[in-house]
């Protein structure tokens, strides 16, 4: 809802579960005086039950909340996107206006949040600049990779993610490995991953391997002296057999060369 329809509803909710303080949790105690929005999503049992009778915000909703709300339930209902309107779901910030949400799951227990935001539409004007509508979320990557990998949906083939991976080994060859790896992102749509947290050149040649990607760029300190990287095949590719690189084989190449020499193998 908006800011007064929150202010609203806040002030007979204080004044519901005044009603209750022998019975409220210590927290909920505390959040008549500081956020009260906050207990209605209290995971005390006792407290769920005593907001059962609380007044709803919904009910102090005016004609453009409504209207609001009822177009993006349009939206996700043409759009075929299943939903649950919570009643209890609350923002701890208050510029939040409007519509709040959660993309929650099933498959991670207890940490079934994985993404949650809402729009904040009075944000930029608090902030001094001119009324702007916004919304935003915040998502959790490590909560999100868990859940890829519980519903496997990380593929087990990852040849095709990674087209180059870059290896240094030696004083000054890590500053050039990044210079080459930027230059291709930049210049080229070649998909590079370059070694991080340095290591020998055997468990560097390791992770590439894993990596799946079909070709290494290796920079040495003698490389890095004659201006040249080592390119290494690590799996037979048909593009790289074109080159010239099977499985295994490498070649010398100069650094000055190395983005038109790649967009020639990759991507012509």
């Amino acid at each position: 809802g908006l800011p007064e329809e929150r202010a609203a509803f806040k002030a007979d909710l204080v004044t519901y579960l005044a009603k209750f303080t022998s019975e409220l949790d210590e927290d909920s105690l505390r959040r008549i005086e500081t956020n009260p929005l906050r207990i209605l999503d209290s995971k005390n049992s006792k407290t769920q039950e005593i907001l059962v009778g609380a007044p709803k915000l919904s009910d102090y909703y005016g004609e453009e909340s409504l209207s609001d709300f009822k177009g993006l339930l349009n939206l996700l209902d043409s759009a075929g996107i299943t939903y649950t309107i919570n009643s209890g779901l609350v923002r701890g910030l208050d510029y939040y206006s409007k519509t709040v949400f959660e993309w929650v799951t099933t498959a991670l227990g207890a940490q079934g949040t994985v993404c949650a935001g809402g729009r904040y539409d009075g944000l930029v004007a608090q902030l001094g600049g001119k009324p702007t509508p916004g919304v935003g979320f915040a998502m959790g990557i490590e909560r999100l990779v868990l859940l890829l990998e519980e519903l496997s949906l990380i593929p087990d083939d990852t040849k095709n993610l990674i087209d180059i991976f870059v290896i240094a080994s030696g004083e000054g060859c890590v500053e050039q490995a990044f210079q080459i790896s930027e230059a291709l992102r930049t210049q080229t749509s070649l998909r590079v991953l370059q070694n991080a947290g340095g290591g020998s050149f055997k468990s560097q040649m390791k992770k590439a391997d894993k990596s799946g990607a079909p070709l290494a760029i290796i920079i040495g300190e003698q490389e890095l002296n004659s201006r040249q990287v080592i390119l290494k095949a690590l799996r037979d590719n048909d593009l790289l057999k074109s080159y010239g690189l099977s499985g295994g084989e490498q070649k010398l190449l100069a650094i000055d060369e190395i983005n038109s020499n790649l967009k020639t193998i990759f991507l012509e």
